[in-house]
């Protein structure tokens, strides 16, 4: 099976913050031991304590070992980020003062994003006045909106549904609002949309409606 983008942010997600924590109650349990025995009722007279070769060749080599390791476990989910691929479905994503407009190859325009299940997606991200944020949160993907500039993510649909579109970069008096959804169809159902006129633009069976974000969640 191959591997997610959803998957492989919070795998290194859960990392980073298994590592955070783990070095968090070292450091803990050692600062209360360290307060505890060598508090001054322990130590009326306090001493030098000289160095420690081992200690220092160990606090130094550790950390960069899990420096290194977060590294390579992030680039490697990130290249994967980056390369779309080749059969991916193209849409220009285009972001203004306070919405978002997709269109798709064959001209359809719509403001809410149609898409195919288990079909990858690339999406090109475009803005008309200044910057914006284009971020799926479902999907784990989020890439800025640049005037003069066409930027691009990708994603893979894995489940029907409706799932939220936000902007995740501060444009304005209504940024808050500037949302909308992707909606996941089956093949048949979207290949049937696709086709039908410009002002047909609404999901053409009322299940789809029904699988939104909240009740798809695990």
């Amino acid at each position: 099976m191959k591997p997610s983008i959803q998957s492989q942010t919070d795998t290194t997600f859960i990392i980073i913050v298994a590592i955070s924590t783990v070095l968090l109650l070292i450091v803990t349990v050692l600062m209360i031991y360290f307060v505890i025995r060598y508090s001054k009722k322990r130590n009326p007279k306090p001493a030098n304590i000289h160095g420690n070769t081992l200690l220092e060749v160990l606090w130094t080599v550790i950390p960069v070992i899990l420096v290194l390791f977060i590294f390579f476990q992030s680039f490697s989910a990130f290249k994967y980020m980056r390369k779309a691929p080749a059969d991916s479905m193209e849409i220009t994503v285009t972001g203004q003062m306070w919405k978002w407009t997709f269109e798709y190859p064959n001209g359809k325009k719509t403001d809410t994003l149609y898409v195919p299940l288990y079909k990858p997606i690339k999406a090109l991200i475009k803005s008309l006045d200044v910057n914006h944020s284009f971020y799926l949160p479902y999907f784990r993907v989020k890439e800025d909106a640049i005037p003069g500039r066409t930027n691009y993510l990708w994603f893979q649909p894995d489940r029907l549904g409706r799932f939220t579109i936000t902007c995740a970069e501060y444009c304005g008096l209504e940024h808050a609002y500037m949302q909308t959804q992707v909606v996941v169809m089956p093949e048949d159902e979207f290949a049937e949309w696709y086709v039908k006129p410009q002002d047909s633009t609404a999901a053409p069976k009322d299940s789809i409606n029904k699988n939104s974000a909240d009740t798809l969640k695990k």
